[in-house]
């Protein structure tokens, strides 16, 4: 078990790990952002004759003759200036934000291919409200970085040097006073990115955390409502909903200070300009339009140092999301393809077990030397109490887990020298718990293949049953499918997910507890179906009704991870053993 939000050790980055990670993503754009950086520094440019223009407006007004011709002049340039620089940044605008939602498309292809690739024990151990959130809401912060952040950092960034260029070209002296200034603004905003990286990292933990929490709950409210735990649920949701709150008043405490502070370190430099600036207006060496200018270039000074602290934070979100979603694509599979894995072109359906040991947990044996061999086209069913290892001989089969010690074979091949994904494609599974995605009755049986075609579709359906319930409904085949399947019963979503396996034409299939929770006029459908499935392939069985296995070919008694009887139903029944007294005791409750 591990936590994507709390292992630091392994997924914590430094700054320039993620620097160069973010800008892997945006290399192959990187001709569109040089032409984005061409469109700020004009429209920049154009921006920064603005307050020159006015400058030498106000002389002329202060003259004692005016020139109109040349104020005309000057209000016309100005006037053009500001429309170029206008149209300058809506170029840049689209540019930027068409090549930022391509970047972030291809982050959130490769975030969800890489989830697909995980292992089973992944998704046991992460939260899926945390994965839902690194998919979507961490990469939408990835996206304001890419779009915003980048042009209006380089924007605030050549704003400054410009207005500083522009100042020492108007007065030197003054632009070597508001310079006194600058050290104490790089050190408030060293300050300032260090104590809001802390915070950002905090509010996008406990964001997950709430995100996790309530996904989980939302999914089991039934359960919740069920055994009256709504107040204590609440309880627990108050808590992490309290410590959201709490890291976001942290976050907002820091920036509070921060942009006071540099407010202030503006009015000090404008007493500054003024007081240096007037004396020098009223010695006559420098003119009130000049003057006027500087202020307004000081003005703009300030704008793109506060815009940057605004970005900061931008900066520091966008970074925390970039560590969350970078400790998803660090994390690797445990369950892995060998360099030499083999693709399989046919599979006849032999599987053996030979000497198999495995364990979840260091020193807690799930099997214990467990042997067994299954002939193809032959069922075998699994029986014992819960924890016997049942459910997991099914999951080794499909490597979902790797086997400490032993092999598992497959047409006298060790499944580890096959592709996984080679694997499982000849392996249909039908679970105790269907799952069923939103669409259509259709698309939940040909999960979106188009290779495979109505016709087959209904053929599947009516060799298992599934047809006598579908034919009803008023949309047929095309009726949909709400969130999980829940607008039909446990035995109708049984049905369906035995079409789905059928149609997908499976060499081996696997049913674990496929009849556990169906009443018994669906469960006689079932065993019908399932009479007719064992024709197919070979059949591996998990159930815990007894009366659901009483023709397979072999069936396996397991105790404590150990195989203890193998025979037929009525061999077994002859032995008086463990399946005897199973089956006594399950028929005494029955009767």
């Amino acid at each position: 078990m591990y936590d994507i939000d709390t292992d630091k050790r392994q997924y914590t980055y430094s700054d320039g790990q993620i620097l160069n990670r973010l800008y892997q993503y945006a290399k192959p754009y990187y001709l569109w952002f040089i032409l984005t950086f061409v469109l700020v520094i004009l429209s920049v440019g154009f921006a920064l004759v603005e307050p020159f223009i006015i400058g030498l407006s106000i002389d002329i007004l202060a003259a004692e003759t005016i020139d109109t011709q040349r104020l005309v002049l000057l209000l016309s340039l100005f006037g053009g200036s500001i429309l170029l620089a206008g149209l300058f940044e809506y170029m840049q605008t689209m540019v930027l934000q068409k090549t930022g939602q391509q970047i972030i498309y291809n982050i959130r292809e490769e975030i969800f291919t890489h989830v697909e690739t995980q292992d089973i024990q992944y998704f046991n151990s992460v939260p899926t409200g945390k994965l839902v959130t690194r998919v979507a809401n961490d990469t939408q912060r990835l996206n304001e970085m890419y779009t915003n952040v980048v042009a209006n950092v380089a924007r605030n960034l050549i704003m400054i040097f410009g207005i500083l260029g522009a100042m020492m070209l108007l007065n030197l002296r003054l632009a070597l006073l508001v310079m006194i200034i600058t050290p104490f603004i790089v050190i408030f905003s060293f300050v300032f990115r260090r104590f809001s990286r802390i915070a950002y990292r905090k509010v996008r933990t406990n964001m997950s955390r709430l995100n996790g929490f309530l996904a989980e709950h939302l999914s089991g409210m039934k359960v919740v409502q069920i055994f009256n735990k709504e107040p204590e649920k609440k309880q627990e949701f108050d808590t992490q909903n309290e410590l959201l709150k709490k890291s976001e008043l942290r976050e907002l405490l820091v920036f509070a200070i921060y942009r006071p502070t540099m407010y202030m370190l503006f009015m000090v430099a404008t007493i500054i300009i003024f007081y240096f600036g007037g004396l020098q207006v009223i010695a006559g060496t420098l003119t009130v339009g000049t003057l006027f200018a500087f202020y307004n270039y000081l003005r703009r000074f300030f704008q793109p140092i506060q815009q940057l602290a605004e970005q900061f934070n931008i900066v520091q979100s966008a970074f925390a999301s970039s560590e969350r979603v970078f400790a998803i694509l660090d994390t690797y599979p445990t369950v892995l393809d060998d360099p030499e894995a083999i693709e399989l072109t046919d599979v006849k359906g032999e599987i053996e077990f030979r000497n198999v040991w495995f364990q979840y947990i260091d020193d807690e044996w799930v099997l214990k030397n467990v042997s067994f061999k299954v002939d193809p086209k032959q069922s075998v069913a699994f029986v014992g109490a819960t924890g016997a290892g049942k459910t997991t001989i099914l999951s080794l089969l499909t490597r979902d887990y790797d086997i400490q010690s032993g092999q598992i074979l497959l047409d006298g091949i060790d499944i580890t020298n096959i592709k996984i994904r080679s694997l499982r494609a000849f392996v249909g599974q039908m679970l105790q718990d269907v799952f069923m995605f939103s669409g259509t009755i259709k698309s939940n049986i040909t999960l979106r293949d188009p290779n495979i075609t109505m016709e087959e579709v209904r053929q599947a359906c009516k060799y298992v049953g599934a047809d006598t319930f579908i034919d009803k409904l008023p949309k047929g085949y095309d009726e949909p499918v709400l969130e999980r399947g829940n607008n039909f019963s446990a035995g109708q979503r049984q049905l369906i997910s035995f079409a789905r396996t059928l149609v997908h034409e499976p060499s081996i299939m696997i049913l674990d507890e496929a009849t556990a929770n169906i009443d018994t006029e669906t469960e006689e459908l079932i065993q019908q179906s399932l009479k007719k499935m064992m024709n197919i392939g070979t059949m591996l069985v998990v159930a815990h009704r007894l009366s659901t296995i009483q023709d397979v070919d072999q069936i396996i008694v397991l105790d404590h991870g150990e195989i203890l009887e193998k025979g037929s139903h009525q061999e077994l029944l002859k032995e008086k053993g463990h399946y005897y007294y199973l089956y006594k005791l399950q028929y005494q409750d029955q009767k």
